[in-house]
């Protein structure tokens, strides 16, 4: 991350006090915490808050009974007006925007982007035949920015502080969308930005015959581009995200073996927990449950106790970026 590091929080306890109590990331009432790991900060996200009663209810558990810190909003989702209330009552939860352009429907009318959207008035399925259009053809980059604002406007309608922003399959990797990101966002408050770099070699130490796959491969100098990109405009941009590769798999033996593996820096990983799968825009083949199972579980709590790692928010880590 692109700022120093200064004063550290107990190892493996959010960097402000916890609404929820003691233990609540780890430590147990009475029980010493390891040294703090000056250079090891940890950001820890579920996706697609707001996409269905069952992920919102998963986020609330995992956050007030496991380790999770952050979340990132569809503000057009199925289920967002109950996450919006959710959040409200979680204080200390991070809560991003997850901007939505494909496998959705949009925040503004329909026929006010004709271009991004089907005959049924969601977005467009085909990434790449959008992502062209996005490029070449100023009309369809006029709606795209009219529906990134209106998605902005619709956050900040929620009176929920912007944690953080980062896109629906990780679409902001298009150039064009990262730039609208950073420009229409600086308007919006915007200080964290997901930039999706997955170093293969902690993933091998968790499982040394877990095999990368190729679209990863193609993707990764686009991230550090972005990456590079987002932290020239002054952004904080974790060092590393996983997620990537284990996508909807990320069990507990994953995600306590990346907590002891973590690299310096700050470090994000996101998940995608729910307490049941087959919602409505699932995907197939995730295993929710799990994930959820992942982040409530003592054996990341003890993983993060052992990592001498600091847990937050973006905001968290942006407050003391300030303070520094």
């Amino acid at each position: 991350m692109r700022f120093p590091a200064h004063a550290a929080a107990p190892a493996g306890t959010l960097s402000r006090p916890p609404a929820h109590g003691p233990g609540w990331a780890g430590t147990e009432p009475g029980e010493a915490a390891p040294a703090p790991h000056p250079a090891r900060r940890l950001v820890i996200t579920a996706d697609d808050f707001g996409a269905s009663i069952a992920v919102n209810r998963a986020v609330e558990r995992a956050h007030r009974e496991g380790v999770l810190t952050a979340t990132s909003l569809m503000v057009a989702g199925e289920a967002a007006t109950d996450a919006i209330a959710t959040a409200r009552k979680l204080p200390m939860l991070g809560v991003g925007l997850h901007l939505v352009l494909v496998d959705g429907r949009p925040t503004l009318p329909p026929d006010r982007v004709p271009d991004l959207v089907d005959g049924d008035g969601r977005f467009r399925a085909n990434m790449v035949r959008a992502g062209v259009d996005f490029f070449f053809r100023p009309a369809v980059r006029r709606q795209l920015a009219e529906e990134i604002e209106a998605q902005f406007i619709a956050f900040g309608a929620t009176g929920l502080k912007l944690d953080h922003v980062n896109a629906h399959k990780h679409f902001h990797l298009h150039p064009t969308i990262a730039g609208l990101i950073v420009e229409i966002g600086g308007r919006f408050g915007l200080r964290a930005v997901r930039a999706p770099v997955e170093p293969p070699e902690p993933l091998a130490e968790v499982e040394p015959a877990s095999p990368g796959r190729l679209a990863d491969r193609v993707a990764a100098p686009w991230a550090r581009t972005l990456q590079a990109r987002f932290a020239s405009a002054g952004l904080i941009v974790p060092d590393q995200v996983f997620g990537l590769r284990w996508s909807g798999h990320m069990h507990v033996g994953r995600l306590a073996g990346l907590i002891e593996h973590l690299p310096p820096g700050l470090t994000e990983i996101y998940l995608h927990p729910a307490t049941e799968a087959g919602f409505a825009g699932h995907a197939p083949g995730y295993d929710y449950e799990a994930e959820l199972a992942a982040l409530v579980d003592e054996r990341t709590r003890a993983a993060l106790r052992l990592s001498g790692a600091r847990l937050g928010s973006f905001t968290d880590f942006e407050e003391e970026r300030v303070a520094a």
